[in-house]
């Protein structure tokens, strides 16, 4: 069985209530599953404009290529052409941290959390935090 919107809702609530208690700037949280649909969406009151497309790409990137967007990151800096290209074929995507693989116990990909709002690292580390509360496991890289 795939991501579950119970599960997807879980990991909404875990990254908010993570970036709450760190004190991070208000945070929108999109949650893909493994075919990259929608599964649950969360903006915070005062989170900027714009945020959820920012999100979507980081998640969609994860997805997409199977790793997580710090990964995707390097990649363009190592080789910018793969990710304006990659960008152009399979759509929006956003190479800085934050895009985090779901994944079971098992090691199944369930899908992709994406997170804006804050700075990269702090948006990755939310996303973690809130994987981790729903008893999932994140890939980051």
């Amino acid at each position: 069985m795939g991501l579950t919107l119970d599960q997807a809702r879980a990991i909404v609530a875990g990254t908010l209530a993570a970036g709450g208690e760190r004190g991070f700037n208000p945070l929108t949280v999109v949650v893909l599953d493994a075919g990259g649909h929608v599964t649950a969406v969360e903006r915070q009151d005062g989170s900027s404009a714009k945020r959820f497309e920012i999100a979507h790409g980081k998640a969609h990137g994860a997805v997409a290529f199977g790793w997580g967007s710090r990964r995707t990151m390097g990649r363009a800096e190592d080789f910018a052409p793969f990710v304006t290209g990659a960008g152009t074929a399979i759509g929006p995507l956003v190479p800085v941290p934050g895009g985090v693989l779901v994944r079971d116990a098992e090691g199944t990909l369930l899908g992709a959390v994406g997170v804006s709002g804050d700075n990269s690292d702090n948006d990755e580390a939310a996303a973690l935090a809130g994987i981790e509360s729903a008893g999932l496991v994140g890939q980051p890289d």
